[in-house]
């Protein structure tokens, strides 16, 4: 058995694989038509002008609901793991909600663009990235707690390097955005896809743009550490029937069936 076939390890691969393949699309496809500037844009700018924008928002919000899926699944891995840990079943609660709400913020990112509603596209970037950022010192605190009887301490040590890079890149954009913002340029001017070496703020610019797409790769380490997780989980659903037809108005014994979700490969 190959290793993507191995539990539900696909699930965190799929989401990094098809949210570089969003960014790098949008990115060939806005540089080739000169939508925007090679040199390191804001990841959102790629995705700004049509046809690019149609492509960036479709394949985003499938990346939304790919990571959606792979945050949920993980916290009922931690709780199946966990069953009478009170605190490791309170941060992973709050590691669930931290991650759908970065999941949302990438949904707005994906259907706002910046030149059509900016406050709204801007609300969702510091949405996905600040509660993606929690998300991952949240669950790298787990990783803490959890070993050495769970975790072994090589996963949490990458873990938490990982997030030390995220942290980074997060206060370097969060400093050189508000540096950019405050620095008097016009709406106009902030919202510009296309920069000169000699515009006004042009470098503090580049240190924003440059923080951005590490803080993206940060996240894309992080879940790849779930692959060896996720080759332990099956999942599977089952069918509770109360009735042999839709309108019984009293339950009778039906047998009930458990199969497995996705395919018989996954026992």
């Amino acid at each position: 058995m190959w290793w993507f076939q191995q539990g539900l390890c696909f699930l965190p691969s799929v989401l990094v694989i098809w949210t570089s393949a969003t960014f790098a699309f949008s990115y060939i496809t806005a540089t080739t038509l000169r939508h925007v500037d090679p040199a390191l844009p804001f990841i959102s700018d790629t995705g700004t002008v049509p046809p690019e924008s149609c492509l960036f928002g479709v394949m985003l919000n499938i990346a939304a609901v790919l990571g959606m899926a792979t945050i949920y699944v993980r916290y009922k891995q931690v709780q199946a793991l966990n069953p009478e840990e009170t605190l490791i079943i309170k941060v992973n609660k709050a590691g669930l909600a931290l991650g759908i709400l970065s999941c949302l913020g990438l949904c707005l990112v994906a259907n706002f663009q910046k030149s059509t509603l900016f406050v709204v596209h801007e609300c969702g970037g510091v949405l996905a990235f600040s509660m993606g950022s929690l998300y991952t010192l949240v669950q790298t605190v787990l990783s803490y707690l959890m070993q050495p009887k769970i975790h072994s301490k090589q996963v949490f040590w990458v873990r938490l390097l990982l997030t030390i890079w995220c942290g980074v890149s997060a206060l370097t954009m969060l400093i050189s955005s508000s540096i950019f913002y405050s620095s008097g340029l016009s709406f106009d001017e902030v919202q510009k896809l296309h920069w000169k070496p000699g515009d006004k703020c042009y470098v503090v610019h580049l240190i924003s743009t440059s923080a951005e797409w590490s803080l993206s790769f940060s996240f894309f380490g992080f879940f790849l550490s779930y692959i060896r997780d996720f080759q332990k989980i099956t999942l599977r659903v089952e069918a509770n029937l109360q009735g042999l037809t839709l309108y019984d108005s009293a339950p009778c014994p039906v047998t009930n069936e458990r199969t497995p979700l996705l395919s018989r490969d996954f026992q």
